[in-house]
């Protein structure tokens, strides 16, 4: 691996000159940085915003070993931090990003001044979740992305989802090359449980949702909001499990307003 991951940077100088923090941006499997577009347009106008391609996606390196535990994606992106020049920022993910989120706080809080969580859930994985995150690795690698994207697209987004978001998804579903997500899978799969972790957390956390998430459902994220001790949780009506995209406005808002009620 290179000493860090490809990714967008609104702020490359390392300073936007308004003395807000970085926002860091994670994305979910088998998605890239192009997931963040939203964001990215919406808040490089102030602060300094990163997206990186988790290692095996988008234009990071696959990875050589066939499993790449959350451990793995969590160092990745503090040596990204360090090449970057950032000491401390506001972590953001989505999906699995949100599980390398939780994975961050564990490894280096002190780099970490706020969290968002979006569409995602702390335990660890049951005994049939493994074996199916271990079946569809092997799919993966056997059959490649196409026909998995095809049969979870609208678990994603929603199936009454602007075509657009969905032909986006799509892309970048399909062009995510089966080696990294299936390593991902199987890393995934052995992940540990993070709900002791998260009454430690005492940072600022904004807990997203969509409504009709079937993924990561609203009572999973209600809970999650309730054992975080400076948790702010947002619903995000006419979405699933990608509402930054599917939703990105009142996403967005919600990020905004959290951001400046909690100084961050």
């Amino acid at each position: 691996m290179p000493p860090y991951l490809a990714h967008e940077d609104t702020g490359a100088t390392g300073d936007t000159g308004t003395g807000v923090l970085p926002l860091v941006l994670v994305h979910g499997h088998p998605f890239d940085r192009g997931m963040w577009a939203p964001q990215l347009a919406a808040f490089s106008a102030d602060r300094r915003v990163v997206a990186p391609d988790l290692r095996g996606y988008g234009a990071s390196p696959v990875p050589d070993d066939t499993s790449t535990p959350l451990s793995v994606f969590a160092d990745d992106l503090a040596a990204l931090l360090d090449h970057l020049g950032i000491d401390r920022c506001v972590l953001g993910g989505v999906s699995m990003g949100g599980q390398i989120v939780m994975e961050c706080c564990a490894r280096f809080p002190g780099r970490i001044a706020g969290i968002v969580l979006a569409d995602t859930f702390p335990a660890a994985e049951t005994e049939s979740g493994r074996l199916a995150r271990a079946a569809m690795a092997d799919r993966l690698l056997r059959e490649g992305m196409a026909g998995y994207a095809e049969e979870v697209l609208y678990k994603m987004v929603a199936p009454y989802a602007d075509p657009e978001v969905a032909a986006h998804v799509r892309r970048m579903m399909t062009g995510t090359d089966p080696r990294g997500a299936a390593a991902a899978l199987r890393g995934r799969a052995v992940r540990p449980d993070y709900r002791p972790l998260l009454p430690r957390i005492t940072v600022p956390a904004l807990v997203v949702v969509g409504a009709d998430d079937e993924y990561t459902p609203v009572a999973e994220a209600r809970a999650m909001h309730e054992a975080l001790p400076a948790s702010t949780l947002e619903i995000i009506e006419g979405a699933a499990h990608l509402p930054n995209l599917e939703r990105p406005e009142p996403f967005n808002a919600a990020l905004a307003q959290w951001l400046l009620r909690t100084g961050l």
